[in-house]
């Protein structure tokens, strides 16, 4: 795309150079990947400013450099290089609007999807996605296990990936023919403008609870930051939301779009009744117009009912017939990471990506719920380094509580001393039912070798994570690997 081409259809502050000789192939915001026809984008980060990389990128022959700190390179340097100097307000606001251009705006030709919430966005969105290719639609899916194209998969480490690499996939969709793209929202995409100017057609909302605060220092900013996927839903659009989530009325308060609820409230649109679930799946009945729905799930679990009817909800309203909806429900695969279920002979490890202390709440709730203390329930967890340092004690107080015996060991400590984490987590349990192994693979195995033969073993807090950070370098660290690693040697 010749850079004069897209100048025109966004907004910028100032424009130096030769822009109408520049052809523009790649966009980027890393100065490795900068060179001949790329466009850069100077992102001021957290830990590191993309402004220090300018004369790197220059001197690698980029075409132009987007920018909003102009005093940190001189105007001559630009002009000597030939390289182009576009100064915007914001660098970030300016990325998604550049990148929704470049692509010719994707999100457009798409029925986009956007879930939002602290729990249940990825498997929701799994739901979705096999509603509409059960009825024949091809769909694409943006999310924090992976990026799907259709059937291919694309890895991803952020939930919500950056603009440039947000709206390539969504091209890339548009190309391979998808239709319909449900993407995860997360609460920093929102915040850090990273969906900026796509088209969603739904919002969907799941729930909230206390999570991020080390990036949001606030709740309130929290919820704030969720709140803009519903403020970008026109009047043509539509939001479902969980009306049994008290916060749900704030988030959706001066949304444009109509409006339908789901929950187990008699005032909902789709009406949640009868929940019923084991080790096998789930059971309830969603009730919506005067008629009742029957539907199941193999995916266990009282909030796996509230994930399954928002999907539900979404597809009715999408124009599904509600029929093909509870067959595409049904049929719905595991999701990796949520509680996901490994047996050898009577014993069970559950793997689940709980990792806020509701979370593990309710994940240990809905274990008791289905053992009804005929089988003891372990716990081998850890929280994160680099993360909310407050959910620590918390967590060890609900897992120790809630269970036989815990076993506190590392989950990705990242840059922190995984035994000051840990000392962390020790402060809120109140009983002597706890070991500290901080070696995960060692805690996993232990666990599986030391409980009864009936037991119940819930892995939680890294679900689908395929890696274990340390002092910053990841290492493949798989827990569903390794506990059928560990079940296998014990059932021999």
């Amino acid at each position: 795309m010749k850079l004069t081409d897209l100048l025109n259809r966004v907004k910028v502050i100032q424009v130096i150079g030769k822009a109408e000789m520049k052809e523009i192939e790649l966009l980027t915001i890393d100065s490795r990947t900068a060179g001949k026809n790329s466009l850069f984008f100077a992102i001021e980060g957290f830990k590191i400013d993309g402004h220090q990389f300018i004369n790197e990128v220059i001197s690698k022959g980029a075409s132009a450099v987007v920018l909003h700190k102009p005093e940190m390179v001189p105007d001559q340097i630009f002009t000597h290089s030939n390289c182009v100097k576009i100064v915007v307000k914001d660098t970030r606001i300016s990325l998604a609007e550049f990148a929704n251009q470049f692509y010719d705006e994707p999100s457009k030709r798409l029925n986009l999807l956007g879930i939002t919430g602290t729990k249940g966005k990825t498997t929701t969105a799994f739901y979705l996605k096999n509603i509409f290719e059960h009825t024949g639609n091809k769909t694409g899916l943006i999310g924090t296990v992976a990026n799907y194209i259709g059937k291919s998969e694309v890895k991803t480490l952020l939930t919500t990936p950056q603009p440039h690499e947000v709206n390539s996939l969504l091209a890339q969709m548009v190309n391979e023919g998808c239709s319909h793209c449900v993407m995860e929202v997360s609460s920093h995409a929102l915040d850090l403008h990273r969906v900026d100017y796509l088209k969603f057609s739904n919002a969907i909302f799941t729930n909230i609870t206390s999570d991020h605060m080390d990036y949001h220092k606030t709740e309130e900013h929290y919820l704030n930051s969720k709140k803009i996927l519903f403020d970008m839903i026109g009047p043509d659009g539509k939001v479902i939301y969980n009306i049994d989530d008290l916060k749900s009325s704030l988030l959706i308060k001066d949304s444009q779009a109509k409006k339908y609820s789901y929950g187990t409230d008699s005032k909902s649109d789709f009406q949640i009744k009868d929940i019923e679930f084991n080790l096998d799946g789930t059971t309830f009945t969603v009730s919506y117009k005067g008629v009742d729905y029957k539907l199941s799930t193999r995916l266990a679990g009282h909030f796996n009912a509230y994930n399954a009817t928002s999907a539900f909800a979404a597809a009715v309203l999408n124009g599904i017939n509600p029929d093909e909806v509870t067959e595409g429900i049904k049929s719905t695969p595991q999701v990796p990471g949520r509680f996901e279920i490994i047996s050898r002979k009577n014993k069970k490890v559950i793997v689940d990506y709980s990792h806020t202390s509701d979370s593990l709440k309710q994940v240990l709730s809905a274990i008791q719920h289905i053992v009804k203390n005929e089988r003891p329930i372990y716990t081998v967890f850890g929280c994160g380094g680099d993360r909310d340092r407050t959910k620590r004690p918390i967590m060890g107080e609900i897992a120790s509580s809630m269970s036989e015996r815990v076993y506190i060991t590392s989950d990705n400590p990242r840059t922190e001393d995984p035994y000051l984490i840990i000392d962390e987590t020790l402060k809120g349990i109140k009983q002597n039912n706890y070991r500290v192994i901080e070696n995960r693979d060692e805690a996993i195995k232990t666990a599986i070798f030391e409980s009864e033969d009936n037991a119940v073993i819930l892995v939680a807090g890294k679900g689908h994570e395929s890696y274990q950070e340390i002092n910053g370098v990841r290492k493949d660290f798989s827990d569903k690997n390794i506990s059928e690693k560990y079940l296998e040697e014990w059932a021999k």
